[in-house]
């Protein structure tokens, strides 16, 4: 079991930046992927991106690639997700997941079913 602590949200303006942490803690070894969801009110949850753990693989959903950079600091055991050029469409909670070595592909990173381990959640708000 991995407990996941979100934090880092908040409300800024249409441009503004946040950078979102995920502390991890418990049993952390068969932890080989991780990766960031949101869900805006009455919509589905959706990946956002994914990084695998020591190996430098990231993935993005299309709709942020170019804005949002997700990274990791293993000695922390803590997962990071840098928000630049926020969007109003980018306002959703946001959740931290961990999962096993079957995800972060280019075929699975995104589907939530796969992930073992999920935080509380940090919201994300954005206004014009």
């Amino acid at each position: 079991q991995v407990q996941l602590v979100e934090s880092g949200g908040g409300s800024v303006q249409a441009g503004g930046t946040l950078r979102l942490s995920c502390a991890a803690s418990g049993y952390v070894y068969h932890m080989y992927c991780m990766g960031w969801f949101r869900q805006a009110p009455g919509k589905e949850r959706e990946g956002v991106a994914a990084i695998t753990i020591g190996g430098g693989r990231t993935y993005y959903a299309d709709s942020v690639k170019g804005r949002f950079t997700i990274s990791q600091d293993n000695a922390k055991n803590t997962l990071y997700l840098q928000m630049n050029s926020l969007k109003l469409e980018d306002t959703a909670m946001y959740y931290c997941a961990a999962g096993g070595p079957y995800l972060c592909g280019s075929d699975s990173w995104s589907r939530s079913g796969l992930y073992n381990d999920w935080g509380q959640g940090t919201q994300v708000t954005v206004s014009s």
